[in-house]
């Protein structure tokens, strides 16, 4: 690659491809654009801003804000002077504002909207060390983002050079504190060189194009869509906002991109919303989107199964499919899915209506790509993560343990040496806590989270998340989490489809009133015990669920059952229902 340190991205890509619209965002329903060119500037002010109010090589300004392009301009200007960033996400607690604020240091905070500035504002009344607090809505009584690169419009942009040169590759450029299934989130050193490492190692498998346009959902502040991000940047793809995650439908259509990054939780949505939209036909409508669907639930990449299927599913992509690709916007060349294990069937059934999700797998100490699948059938395999990356290594400890090395690998943990000491081992591998095998030599295959295993009291390990992504192959389940440490047998917390499990009963004439009423119908936990057994068809004696119990409330990430990448936090969901838990093994 051509740079060293990310923020050459900038020059980079006006040397290169110069873009009228590098990123794009709506403001009160228009797409307002902001060119290569107007990047720099604005990048540069911040820069020349940050110094005049004395931040200087190493200090910590925070950023928590929704995707939006003063993210970016912020982003650039931090790197440019030799600060470090740490961007936070908006939906964490006050707690946790105060524990990321006290641990890094921070003495300047950029927040997006009032409700953020309201939050982060009582946090920061409490650590002195904070000096401002910038906005980039204008509310009355703060510091709007501009009141900053105001203080230096007449300082020369050439003044930035000195400080630019002063940053090496191996400097930090951004603390990412991870979301904390369990106790506080650890800062995660991540420098210039393995952000660039990664994007080098990751470019092979993003098919784009300087022409491409990107829609962007995903956290800014998550490693993952940032990564992308700067992808972007260096091949000179533009990069469209979405308004919120309510309107990423829309804006799909809107704007037609070539590709985006998504986690399984959202691609489950779609497929989900997608079958009920199946459910909602009549006679050969009805008759013929379920035999492409099942078609597509049989498709295998990279396997030729035959002529007649291979006829079928032309005849389906005709006339069912087709209406998938255009509600994605017409132009979709591939979906990146990471953060979680994304289930085999969606994987298949988007493949096989010319829609190509392709897998990856890392983790924010990773920067964060260690393997993804490719668009080619030949380099693409479900059930798997893909290849691993060109720069990375892989191996596995005796216990199956994922380790890696390379440039990727982060510095280590803020202010943590004993825990960076446990992660990254005397030969320099990063141990991922994560168990995985090679598929045919080459294809990365996660089969769990190493400390989500658990031991039944028959000493057998039981691996959840293949369970749950199992269950989660039901129309009327939303979401599972698998328990059983310790306990004689594997059984499960079920939250339900509530639109499936509205459309089932519909078909089976059960009224629907209230959700908690219908749960407790004979027919519906009949129907709920039925999608267990299916599932249990599949697994091992000591694998398979014993008892469920169906909870009428969704997990989310404001109730504090998940964490913003949309992962269940196990230990909370397990301290917040011991009681149903408790009530499963009682008199067994």
């Amino acid at each position: 690659m051509e740079i060293k340190r990310i923020f050459e991205l900038l020059p980079h890509q006006q040397a290169h491809t110069p873009k009228s619209d590098i990123l794009a965002y709506k403001v009160k329903g228009q797409w307002v654009k902001y060119s290569t060119d107007e990047l720099i500037r604005k990048a540069n002010s911040v820069s020349l801003g940050l110094l005049k109010i004395g931040i200087k090589r190493n200090d910590k300004v925070a950023i928590i804000s929704p995707n939006r392009p003063e993210w970016n301009f912020v982003d650039f200007g931090i790197q440019q002077i030799g600060a470090v960033s740490v961007p936070m996400y908006p939906t964490i607690t006050e707690e946790e504002y105060a524990y990321i604020f006290r641990d890094s240091g921070v003495k300047v905070v950029f927040v997006a909207d009032e409700k953020l500035y309201a939050k982060a504002s009582k946090v920061a009344a409490q650590i002195p060390e904070i000096q401002v607090i910038y906005t980039f809505d204008r509310i009355e009584g703060a510091n709007f983002w501009t009141d900053l690169t105001d203080l230096a419009k007449d300082d020369d942009p050439a003044l930035l050079e000195q400080h630019k040169a002063a940053i090496q590759p191996e400097d930090l450029l951004t603390l990412i504190y991870t979301s904390g299934t369990t106790g506080n989130p650890k800062g995660v050193m991540i420098t210039h060189n393995n952000l660039v490492a990664n994007i080098e190692g990751s470019m092979p498998a993003v098919p784009v194009t300087s022409t491409s346009i990107a829609l962007s959902f995903l956290p800014l502040c998550h490693v993952y869509e940032r990564m992308v991000h700067y992808l972007y940047m260096y091949v000179g793809v533009s990069v469209y906002y979405a308004e919120s995650m309510d309107t990423i439908a829309d804006n799909l259509k809107e704007i037609k991109p070539n590709i985006f990054v998504t986690v399984p939780r959202l691609l489950e949505k779609v497929y989900d919303k997608i079958v009920i939209k199946g459910y909602e036909l009549t006679g050969i409508k009805r008759a013929l989107f379920f035999w492409a669907l099942e078609l597509g639930l049989q498709y295998e990449v990279g396997t030729d199964k035959g002529w007649w299927y291979n006829f079928q599913l032309k005849l389906a992509n005709k006339i069912i499919f087709n209406k998938w690709r255009e509600a994605l916007g017409g132009n979709v060349v591939a979906i990146v899915s990471g953060g979680a294990a994304l289930q085999p069937r969606l994987a298949r059934v988007f493949w096989a209506a010319q829609v190509k999700v392709i897998e990856g797998y890392g983790l924010t100490e990773t920067s964060p790509v260690i393997a993804v699948n490719r668009v080619e059938p030949e380099n693409a395999r479900v059930g798997t993560v893909g290849t691993i990356i060109n720069n990375v290594q892989v191996s596995f400890a005796t216990d199956g343990e994922i380790l890696v090395k390379g440039p990727s690998i982060m510095k280590g943990y803020y202010n943590k040496p004993e825990l960076t000491a446990e992660a990254i081992d005397a030969e320099g591998w990063f141990h991922t806590g994560d168990i995985g095998e090679l598929v045919e030599g080459r294809f990365l295959k996660i089969t769990d989270r190493k400390k989500e295993m658990f031991k039944t009291s028959g000493g057998k390990y039981v691996a959840p998340q293949p369970i749950e992504n199992s269950l989660k192959e039901s129309v009327i389940i939303e979401q599972v989490m698998v328990v059983g440490e310790g306990q004689k047998f594997p059984a499960a917390l079920v939250v339900p489809s509530v639109q499936g499990l509205k459309d089932w009963c519909e078909v089976k004439h059960i009224p629907f009133n209230s959700l908690a009423e219908v749960l407790k119908n004979e027919q519906v936990v009949s129907k709920f015990n039925k999608e267990v057994q299916k599932c249990n068809e599949h697994l091992a004696q000591y694998e398979q669920i014993k008892k469920i119990v169906v909870l009428p409330d969704a997990w989310g990430v404001d109730s504090g059952e998940m964490t913003p990448t949309l992962k269940l936090k196990r230990k909370f969901i397990s301290n917040k229902y011991k009681k149903e838990i408790e009530s499963i093994y009682e008199n067994v």
